[in-house]
């Protein structure tokens, strides 16, 4: 499989890749048209923060399985897209962690002691040390908002100056903040308590322009602020006549909207202290997450386990051995119904029964969906994009978890309906891989979802099934098991048969040609 590196990836990266027998391409400078020649050879690619993989060139990936981000950041991906494909996206969570709360640390002790604009002076031969008059950091307020890994250890070392230390974040319980001496607050008493405000959260359209004129407006007179999070967050002509009105004091940038900020009047402000985004830029973190990414990759398509996805959620379970032939029996479910239905598919629903199966529940539905499409679409469908081919095609999907079954411990079930049906399935594994098919459209069956089976709707009378056999015997058909299941004594039965080859369609035909007989149908697994 080949996998190639961009924007210049520490050598640790393509060192353990090419040790895991993978064939790695390292162009860390190419433009958008040489990329979307060269993108269809590629199983895997691995960028940082400058290449921007977008729906153009993840379109033009054919062979596309894995996006690797080599830090946190995925604004330069298009996850929506990649998804869709089916590629998986993964990110380096925790690689730069303390180097990036480290730089906020340093932009903060800067920012409050001036230490760039004082340096600059010196270098021009002055001695001005009244007009860098600083504030200390011991029991001043720091607002941090985000409470990630990242806005974690910031706190933790913002604690150590002794600086009284309030946190945001949108996903994380009170309590967890509590425990680590941070008084959780609302971002609207951040505005208003906050002598220094740290930003540590993603860009998205909740956070784009988080501090804008309106919020700037509601902080703390004389507020300092501190991004090294993502360009975006802070909206910069607001943050300059902020700070020429001094209602902010200063702001410290590591991140900007436009990367690099050509001709930013903002950066030529007295009071603002700027880097190019630094921090990732240690040693130590580049290597961390230059390793991190090419571990992550190589277990992914070597099928040894997944971490990092932001977009395959439910595929984190595949890989338990507890789930596996569940998921197998998810997917038969799928296969079945789709060579089953009758009409257009409008609904799938999954339920299961038993404690193990109910945590399952998100990668058995992407394994019922995966089987059917398979069958029924052309396009590649797997774990990762099933679900939204599912939702695009306004198939709904229904998900129900069971307290417990009377019959088993771990049931499985599947019910499908188009506008002309309604039919089910329920499974079980016995023991730690025999799957089996327990029930059908309320039929009580036992079934082996392995090979051929033949299924029919019949009355239940003498010489049916004897009838059907002599067909399929004439047909040089040779049947492996016959299960049967029934309302009562003459009324209408399901049959199904496991039997050891292909039934042409000849064959088919005089068995629906049996009086009684009708539903007859043939499915492969």
């Amino acid at each position: 499989m080949k996998v190639l590196l961009l924007d210049s990836i520490e050598a640790t990266c393509a060192q353990k890749l090419r040790a895991e027998n993978f064939s790695v391409d390292e162009k860390p400078k190419l433009s958008k048209d040489e990329l979307l020649k060269i993108i269809p050879e590629y199983d895997a690619v691995v960028v940082r923060s400058a290449t921007q993989m977008t729906n153009e060139i993840i379109s033009a990936a054919k062979n596309l399985k894995v996006i690797g981000r080599a830090g946190v950041g995925v604004d330069n991906i298009d996850a929506d897209a990649a998804t869709r494909k089916g590629i998986l996206v993964m990110n380096t969570p925790g690689g730069n962690t303390i180097s990036t709360a480290e730089h906020t640390m340093s932009l903060l002790l800067s920012l409050a002691r001036k230490i760039p604009q004082a340096n600059a002076s010196l270098q021009r031969n002055e001695w001005e040390r009244k007009k860098f008059l600083g504030t200390e950091l011991q029991g001043k307020t720091i607002g941090v908002v985000g409470l990630g890994k990242v806005g974690r250890e910031v706190a933790k070392r913002a604690q150590a100056f002794e600086m009284n230390v309030i946190g945001f974040d949108p996903v994380l319980a009170p309590d967890v903040a509590t425990k680590m001496k941070i008084e959780f607050v609302s971002l609207e008493e951040i505005y208003r308590r906050a002598d220094f405000i740290t930003l540590h959260t993603p860009l998205n359209d909740e956070t784009k322009n988080l501090l804008n004129k309106e919020t700037l407006k509601k902080c703390k007179q004389g507020v300092r602020i501190i991004n090294c999070a993502r360009g975006g967050l802070v909206n910069e002509n607001d943050l300059l006549q902020s700070l020429e009105t001094g209602s902010v004091a200063g702001a410290a940038l590591d991140v900007f909207e436009n990367e690099p900020p050509k001709d930013s009047p903002l950066l030529k402000h007295p009071n603002i202290i700027a880097t190019p985004h630094l921090g990732a830029s240690t040693e130590e973190a580049q290597e961390k997450v230059a390793l991190q990414i090419a571990e992550q990759i190589a277990d992914y398509l070597l099928e040894r386990g997944i971490s990092g996805a932001i977009n395959g959620d439910a595929i984190q379970l595949a890989l338990k051995e507890e789930t596996k032939p569940f998921i197998q029996l998810a997917e038969k479910f799928g296969k079945l119904t789709a060579q089953l239905l009758k009409g257009n598919l409008r609904s799938i629903s999954v339920s299961t029964f038993g404690a193990q199966l109910n945590d399952s529940l998100p990668i058995l539905i992407s394994a019922v969906l995966k089987g059917t499409f398979n069958v029924l679409l052309s396009e590649p469908v797997n774990f990762i994009n099933a679900i939204s081919i599912a939702k695009e095609r306004g198939i709904e999907v229904i998900e129900k978890k069971g307290m417990e079954h009377n019959a088993y411990s771990q049931l499985l079930k599947v019910e499908f309906k188009t506008e002309k049906e309604k039919r089910s399935f329920a499974g079980t594994v016995f023991g730690t891989s025999n799957l089996r098919i327990v029930e059908i459209d309320e039929f009580y069956f036992e079934v082996i979802p392995e090979g051929h089976l033949l299924f029919y709707s019949n009355i239940d009378q003498p010489g049916m099934l004897a009838a059907a056999s002599k067909i399929l015997a004439d047909g040089k058909i040779n049947i492996g098991n016959v299960s049967l299941g029934r309302y009562g004594v003459g009324t209408k039965a399901l049959t199904v048969m496991t039997v050891d080859s292909p039934i042409s369609e000849n064959v088919l035909r005089n068995l629906s040609n049996i009086a009684g007989v009708e539903d007859v149908q043939l499915v492969s697994l």
